[in-house]
């Protein structure tokens, strides 16, 4: 039986984690909001923007030089698999459920014969990944979106992505991110980045381009490219915060639960050494 000591100092302790546990929950749940905020808002003009541009590509455009942003690279049969995670944890099963569907989906692409590689972006996507597919990861970027997910960071990485493009490291790409629903909803989402997946419709438009066809193409591509990737940033940022506080919140209940119990248990040894004390006291007595 653990001494009046040891419970207090137990319990002192799991009070002291109840407060960090309580105040990592304020602060994702003040960041959930900006960042819930601006996922939503960029929605629409993401949607809005790729339908323009599968609408343009529907059109089968007689192009003199193909983007390599549409097609990638045809002849090199490497895949790339870019994983969105977070850089910290404490997020629940946030990293956890990212990771096990880039697994399906390495593990897929493998049985069929297709070489992969793998770029993370986020330190916990390459700390989860190193011991099944350690050789296979190319690069990890770190600190995206610790302040804020910013059009200029997504730039960037949209910037290094076309720059592996251009060195033929790979021939097309896939990204698997969080989808932000709500602070208690995650969806996994693995998306196809390129070749660029155009619908097949039997119902199109007569459209008359101006400035030209391929033109517009050229100018849309990489807007497309980086707002998509935007997006994708956006989303798994207020997913990260949403996941995050709930795991937060679980964990200040479980304190609190926890704590409870410490204290009952506590009382019952403090009551135990008082009745002992109480019958040495009595049994000395009689002695006497």
């Amino acid at each position: 039986m653990p001494s009046l000591k040891d419970l207090r100092l137990r319990i002192k302790s799991v009070k002291s984690t109840q407060k960090i546990t309580s105040a990592m929950k304020m602060v994702a749940a003040a960041k959930l909001r900006k960042a819930q905020e601006k996922a939503e808002s960029a929605r629409p003009y993401a949607l809005v923007l790729e339908k323009m541009l599968v609408n343009v590509l529907s059109q089968n455009p007689d192009l003199p030089q193909v983007p390599k942003l549409l097609t990638g690279n045809p002849d090199n049969p490497v895949h790339l698999v870019v994983v969105v995670s977070s850089d910290r944890g404490l997020c629940g099963g946030f990293n956890i459920n990212i990771i096990r569907e880039t697994k399906h989906l390495v593990r897929r692409l493998q049985a069929e014969n297709v070489p992969v590689k793998i770029l993370c972006i986020g330190r916990k996507g390459r700390d989860l990944l190193r011991r099944d597919f350690g050789p296979l990861i190319i690069d990890t970027l770190s600190d995206i979106g610790r302040k804020g997910v910013t059009i200029e960071e997504s730039s960037q990485v949209c910037t290094y992505l076309e720059g592996l493009l251009e060195q033929d490291v790979c021939g097309g790409m896939t990204i698997v991110y969080s989808l932000f629903k709500s602070a208690l909803s995650q969806d996994v989402v693995r998306r196809q980045l390129i070749p660029i997946p155009i619908e097949q419709t039997n119902d199109r438009g007569i459209f008359e381009f101006e400035p030209s066809h391929e033109r517009l193409i050229n100018e849309l591509l990489p807007k497309n490219f980086a707002v998509q990737m935007y997006q994708i940033l956006l989303e798994t940022n207020a997913s990260e915060h949403g996941a995050r506080m709930t795991a937060m919140d679980n964990a200040t209940r479980n304190a609190r639960d926890v704590i409870r119990q410490l204290e009952l248990n506590y009382n019952r040894t403090r009551q135990a050494y008082i009745t002992k004390e109480l019958i040495e006291i009595i049994s000395g007595a009689e002695a006497l």
